[in-house]
């Protein structure tokens, strides 16, 4: 196997004998067959959909078997190599569509390679072996390592973004354009040659593509479940029986809502889900009573010692303690070996592996933090803060937000807001917050000075204020008292600091190492262009952005 396409891939240039993630190599070779087969079906649809050829199964699909290669997602053999088998059917049905649309007419279609005609075995075991055929090793031999790594950035934006499309998806957003890109990049990806520019704009392209699909996902969970309120979230136990929801899916946890009302069972998020508190269709139901643990890396721990239920949704997920297999549950794209898989039609499945669990026994001493602080709920008070600003009571705004995990040096981010000065804001999404968010922070004229944005699928928000108070200030967001400081870890974060490159977001920190399959000359030249940075050590990077 080769794996570098999370922040924590080994000594900092990948994994090849075992996932840091706990990915196994069969299942590194099956995702990698699973990426070859999805640049197949893209080969043959960026050529249907020229002739209004499209099929909504197809692209579904496509979604979910590039949200199952992200990180942390699914690593069970068989389910990977059963999405392989699926996509060769997918692969064979649009191509026989393109076909039959050059024959009405009357024109020859393309004569395509690679992916398009690759023969796929069917056998479990020996497609692990052709995975081993089409790994980015190979195609780096190829075309060099420069156009290798800007093939790589695209495509793992692109995993990204199928990841926030699959979510607005569920709710029933979707947007022809996405497919359209996706599909489009894929082939270009695929062709014998390419040049550096070319694959240069293509990434940021994604970066385009992917705003809509934030901004697509950002519609669908507001209204499907309101716009975010500033809301208190009990953090520690109540007690009684507790099922504990992680992962991002908002319609999920909806289910287990409905489905334990009145049953007595108390249900918690973790991680990511924290900010779904603040949704009010959400926040409405009494025995939502709080958020349990911190951010995915320590799970394990967390839900060891958690006494009820536990259902994994999308992905952060890791290898379950044998102390826990048996009451924890996967749906959706998730799926580890010997860990059941759950419709959403089977969460009583769920609800009656909490209901044999002892629960927590008493409540503990009550704490709350605040979270819903959505683009709506922000620029509700945008002329307070505005007012604040041009009084010199706000002299600066932090971003201090991102992935987390487990690998040394993320303990910057805690340093850096504990840092930063009284008279400014810190601004955060995703579960790099909880390096930092239990702690007090206090407030700027009524104001709290830690603003809970959301998940990392919210980043959209965190976007549309800085936008707005650039325009507010009649100046853009690159001339703002704004330093964005971002922790990243897996696809997801990548599509998001490529949508901020496309916006031309300059001055960004990004750690705590930049990505393995960013190539020096590659790093010189979003450099040059965006002025990146790698953090440094909190105390120089504060008088640097403070200067």
């Amino acid at each position: 196997m080769y794996c570098w396409q999370c922040e924590q891939t080994a000594k900092g240039t990948g994994c090849t004998a075992f996932g840091v993630c706990g990915k196994d190599p069969d299942t590194a070779q099956l995702q990698d067959l699973l990426v070859h087969v999805t640049k197949g079906i893209s080969m043959y649809a960026t050529r249907a959909w020229e002739m209004g050829v499209k099929d909504d199964k197809v692209n579904h699909f496509v979604l979910e078997a590039l949200f199952t290669t992200v990180t942390n997602v699914n690593f069970d053999v068989e389910r990977v190599a059963s999405l392989v088998r699926a996509g060769v059917k997918a692969r064979e049905k649009i191509r026989t569509a393109y076909e039959a649309a050059c024959n009405d007419r009357g024109v020859e279609p393309d004569t395509l390679y690679g992916p398009a005609v690759y023969e796929f075995a069917t056998d479990t075991n020996d497609m692990v072996r052709q995975g081993d055929e089409v790994n980015f090793e190979n195609r780096f031999s190829n075309i060099g390592k420069d156009a290798t790594a800007l093939q790589e950035l695209t495509l793992y934006g692109i995993k990204g973004m199928a990841a926030y499309a699959d979510h607005a998806l569920i709710l029933g957003k979707e947007d022809e354009q996405i497919y359209e890109y996706i599909y489009r990049a894929l082939d270009v990806i695929c062709r014998p040659e390419q040049s550096v520019e070319e694959l240069l704009g293509l990434a940021l392209e994604c970066g385009k593509v992917n705003l809509r699909t934030m901004e697509l996902l950002d519609e669908a969970n507001t209204e499907t479940y309101g716009h975010p309120v500033p809301t208190e979230v009990r953090v520690t136990p109540v007690k009684g029986k507790c099922i504990l929801v992680s992962g991002h899916d908002l319609k999920d946890l909806e289910e287990i809502l409905t489905l334990t009302e009145g049953t007595g069972i108390n249900v918690y998020t973790h991680g990511e889900m924290l900010p779904c508190h603040g949704y009010p269709e959400l926040n409405k139901y009494p025995h939502l009573v709080g958020n349990y643990g911190g951010a995915w890396q320590d799970q394990r721990k967390e839900f060891d010692e958690f006494p009820g239920a536990i259902l994994m949704t999308t992905n952060c997920i890791q290898k379950p303690a044998e102390s826990y297999k048996g009451r924890i549950f996967t749906t959706g794209l998730v799926a580890w070996p010997g860990v059941e898989h759950v419709t959403r039609d089977e969460f009583d499945k769920v609800v009656d592996a909490a209901k044999q669990e002892e629960g927590f026994a008493a409540d503990a001493q009550e704490h709350k933090i605040m979270v819903g602080f959505g683009h709506n709920a922000v620029l509700g008070v945008a002329d307070k803060v505005i007012d604040a600003v041009k009084g010199g009571d706000i002299r600066h705004f932090f971003l201090i937000g991102g992935c987390d995990g487990a690998k040394t040096g993320r303990n910057y981010y805690t340093e850096l807001a504990q840092m930063v000065p009284d008279d400014c804001m810190i601004l955060t999404l995703a579960c790099g917050k909880y390096r930092f968010n239990k702690m007090e922070f206090g407030d700027i004229g009524g104001i709290p000075r830690l603003l809970d944005i959301g998940q990392c699928n919210d980043a959209y928000s965190a976007i549309k204020i800085a936008t707005a108070l650039a325009d507010a200030f009649d100046t853009d967001v690159n001339s703002l008292p704004l330093s964005l400081v971002i922790s990243w870890y897996e696809q997801k974060a990548v599509c998001i600091l490529l949508t901020l490159l496309y916006l031309g977001i300059k001055d960004m920190r990004l750690g705590p190492t930049l990505p393995a399959f960013v190539t020096p000359d590659i790093l010189d030249v979003l450099v040059e262009k965006f002025d990146i940075k790698p953090i440094s050590s909190a105390t120089e990077d504060l008088k640097t952005m403070l200067a």
